[in-house]
């Protein structure tokens, strides 16, 4: 014998589901610490910095010959 389902229940369970998932997708897109940004931003910078400072033109210099 089947169970009985009742369907208003279950597309209301789905759904709350959904958002659990997204939930937990924003966290760990989003959920860093301020300490966290300005770390990757000062390592980003950093890492621009060296490879600018290794190019062998300036950046911005086109062929004038």
């Amino acid at each position: 014998m089947a169970d009985i389902v009742n369907l208003r229940q279950a597309r209301k369970q789905k759904a709350r589901d959904e958002k659990v998932r997204v939930a937990e997708q924003n966290r760990a897109l989003y959920g860093r610490s301020k300490a966290e940004k300005q770390r990757d931003r000062i390592v980003a910078d950093k890492t621009e910095n060296f490879v600018a400072g290794h190019r062998r033109e300036p950046s911005g210099a086109e062929d004038d010959q």
